[in-house]
C-alpha cells in the first residue's frame, strides 16, 4: 500500500490576505476611517475663488457718436488694426465696431510684458491718430486687461 493518505499537502499561505479574511469587521472600519480622513482632508483644503491668472491683453476703446458701424470700421478700427498689427509678440488681435463704438482687443504671447506692450499699443495708436476723424470727442483709450480686478 501506497502512503499517499498520510502525506499532508502544504499550502502556500499570504499572512496579510489571511489576516483581513480573519478580521473583516476591523478592515472595514479602517477603511471607513480612511474615507473620512480623506473627505475632511479635501474640503479643509484652500481654494481661490478667482486664482491670479494672468493673460496679456490689451483694449483700445474709440468713441465716435452717430456714426454707424460700417463707419466706424473704415474710419477708425481698420487704420486702428493696421497701425497695431505691426507690434511684435501679438498672438491674436480681434475688433468689434458697433453703432457709436469701436473695441480692438490685442492679445499677447504669454512672455511679453504687459507694461512694454500697454505703452507699444499707446505708441501705435498715437502714430495713428492724425488719420482718424478729426472730430472724435474724445482720443482712444488704451487699457490693460487684468482679470483679477473681476470679482
Amino acid at each position: 500500500m501506497s502512503d499517499n493518505t498520510s502525506k499532508q499537502i502544504k499550502y502556500r499561505e499570504f499572512k496579510l490576505t489571511t489576516a483581513a479574511l480573519k478580521n473583516k469587521n476591523t478592515i472595514f472600519l479602517i477603511t471607513l476611517l480612511f474615507a473620512l480622513f480623506g473627505i475632511f482632508s479635501y474640503r479643509s483644503l484652500p481654494k481661490e475663488l478667482f486664482p491670479d491668472v494672468v493673460i496679456p491683453t490689451v483694449m483700445v476703446q474709440t468713441i465716435y457718436p452717430g456714426n454707424p458701424p460700417i463707419d466706424i470700421e473704415n474710419l477708425i478700427t481698420r487704420p486702428l488694426e493696421n497701425e497695431i498689427n505691426t507690434i511684435n509678440g501679438i498672438k491674436k488681435l480681434s475688433s468689434s465696431s458697433t453703432q457709436d463704438n469701436s473695441n480692438v482687443f490685442v492679445e499677447f504671447e504669454t512672455d511679453i510684458d504687459i507694461k512694454a506692450a500697454l505703452q507699444d499699443v499707446k505708441d501705435a495708436v498715437d502714430r495713428v491718430r492724425g488719420d482718424l476723424p478729426g472730430d472724435l470727442p474724445a482720443d482712444p483709450v488704451v487699457l490693460d486687461i487684468d482679470f483679477s480686478e473681476f470679482e
